[in-house]
This record gives structure tokens, sequence and C-alpha cells, in this order.
């Protein structure tokens, strides 16, 4: 087995590798991307899809709170845009700390952030990381 470092991308890694999976084959990653409104989603869409990256931009209307209502300024749990970056590769620790750190670069000027990176896995479990 792989070591990994110890911070949560290689613990994540680590996990994956401990639940049984082939970690010298492709996965489908799914790194997601916030945005602050509509018009940012679609301008990130754009710059991602133009280096290369295969996205989907997907609208969340947030969780309601005690009164069945959304909170807008709830930053973690409210509304928000997101455009996920889809990656098939091998799952290597250096290669999605590059990708995070390039989706950073490429949306930040727009209001974007990398938000982690998730791997469905059969079954419909997800691990996830959200940093």
């Amino acid at each position: 087995m792989t070591d990994y470092p110890n911070d949560d991308d290689g613990n994540v890694l680590a996990d994956l590798a401990a639940q049984g999976i082939d970690m010298t084959q492709p996965l489908d990653i799914e790194f997601p991307v916030t945005a602050p409104d509509e018009a940012s989603a679609s301008a990130i869409d754009k710059v991602l899809t133009d280096a290369g990256y295969d996205c989907l931009v997907e609208y969340d209307d947030g969780e309601l709170d005690e009164d069945d209502e959304t909170d807008e300024d709830d930053e973690e749990f409210g509304p928000m845009w997101t455009v996920y970056a889809n990656v098939e590769m091998i799952p290597d620790y250096s290669e999605i700390i590059r990708i995070q750190a390039d989706l950073d670069r490429l949306s930040s000027p727009l209001g974007g952030i990398c938000d982690g990176w998730g791997v469905m896995l059969e079954g419909d479990a997800e691990e996830d990381l959200d940093d």
C-alpha cells in the first residue's frame, strides 16, 4: 500500500486504498468549484472548459431552516452555484494537488474557489474531500 501525506488529501487517498479501491486504475474524480452567482458560474465554466476540463454547472437551493425557508446568507448551507470539473485519472496525490491549484488559479479572478474533490464509488457511496 502506498503511503500518502498526512493531510486531508492524503487521508482521503489512504481511505480509498483501505476500502480496496485499485489505486493504479483511473477513477472519475470530481472537483467542485464554488461560484458567487450564476454569471460567475457561467464564466468559470467557460474558462475551465477552455482549459480542457469537462465541466457541469449546478445550482443548489441550499438547506431549509426551521421555518422551511432558505437562508440566503448561509455560506455553507445556503443556495450556491457550483461548477464541477470532472477528471478521469489515476488517483495521484501530487496531481490532485496540482489540479486543485490550477482550478483555483483559473477560477479565483471570477470569484471561484476549488472546494476539495470527491469520488463516486460503486453502490453510490461517495468519498469526498471538502477543504
